[in-house]
């Protein structure tokens, strides 16, 4: 019969929608020189999106922040995860369920190389919690903690981003967004820590969790493709529906030493960041404009790093307090 047919092409296309849709949404991207804040190529870089799991490198970040304050070993603090857990969809490579324990570490190799939504939300439970207690108060642990994801956007200027939650899946009624520009900021940022340094660039990561049944070990996957590549240091895929395949990538090169007028030597680092929001071909994309930017540096420093509008030519991200 033709009507049953019909029904399930229009449950087909109903489905297929949110992905169709952002096919066709035009992709969003910021190429810039780390230390130097130096914008050399950017597309759409200020449009608010969603941005999937990308969101949890300001997780991440308020972690390790976190743990550097309290003076907190983040190998050793162990972290339980909470009953929500439960109704978190998205990647659980841990098989993460209420109760479990495990370190900070591990949850935030999950988190980040696995875009493990459960262990985003555990981290944020229990430093939420710990925050609170500090505070004397009562309240929502996980709101407490996106309320200083939020506070990190304000201070280094991510004035286009909202955070709703910890991990980045997209809800009817509570939706989160940020741009290419303010994950370059929140990538600039984060990597001038050296946990997150450290963990983002690992290709793979054996991790444990104990449960009712006793410690059980997972070998956590990084999907980034880049890795391994000269001067690739990671930092963070991302995928949704809503989003699309995002993909933000950091590169590093060997400093360039120059002679400086009075004789002596003066060495310059180079970094480069590279967003991806919505693109089709998120690693061949970012390799390409790898190239590009590293083009375009190379003729500005050449030219003796002119600015003539810093407020449009520079990424300005304030150093970690």
């Amino acid at each position: 019969m033709i009507f049953p047919t019909i029904v399930r092409l229009v449950a087909l296309l109903s489905a297929l929608s949110p992905l169709l849709v952002h096919a066709q949404a035009p992709e969003s991207l910021m190429v810039v020189e780390a230390y130097s804040g130096k914008i050399l190529i950017a597309a759409n870089s200020s449009v608010k999106r969603p941005v999937a799991s990308l969101t949890q490198l300001a997780t991440a970040v308020v972690a390790v922040d976190w743990a550097s304050a309290t003076e907190s070993d983040i190998s050793q603090l162990v972290i339980t995860a909470p009953p929500t857990v439960a109704m978190v969809g998205g990647p659980n490579p841990m098989n993460l369920q209420p109760g479990d324990t495990l370190t900070l570490r591990d949850a935030l190799y999950s988190a980040l190389l696995g875009s493990d939504n459960l262990a985003a939300l555990t981290i944020a439970n229990h430093i939420g919690s710990q925050i609170l207690t500090k505070r004397g108060k009562a309240g929502d642990p996980v709101a407490t903690f996106v309320d200083e994801m939020n506070k990190l956007a304000g201070l280094i200027g991510m004035d286009n981003t909202k955070f709703v939650n910890p991990h980045g899946l997209e809800r009817p009624r509570a939706k989160g967004y940020s741009c290419a520009a303010d994950v370059a900021r929140l990538a600039i940022f984060a990597m001038r820590r050296n946990a997150l340094n450290f963990i983002v660039r690992q290709k793979d990561r054996q991790i444990s969790v104990t449960g009712a049944t006793g410690k059980r070990g997972y070998l956590v996957r990084n999907p980034n493709e880049l890795l391994g590549e000269e001067g690739i240091i990671g930092i963070k895929t991302g995928a949704s529906a809503g989003a699309g395949p995002c993909l933000a990538t950091c590169m590093d090169r060997e400093p360039l030493v120059r002679a400086r007028p009075d004789g002596s030597k003066g060495a310059t680092p180079r970094r480069l960041i590279v967003v991806l929001l919505n693109s089709g071909d998120r690693f061949g994309r970012s390799r390409s404009l790898l190239r590009d930017g590293w083009s375009i540096y190379d003729a500005w420093l050449k030219d003796g790093a002119p600015v003539k509008e810093a407020l449009r030519e520079v990424l300005a991200v304030p150093a970690p307090n």
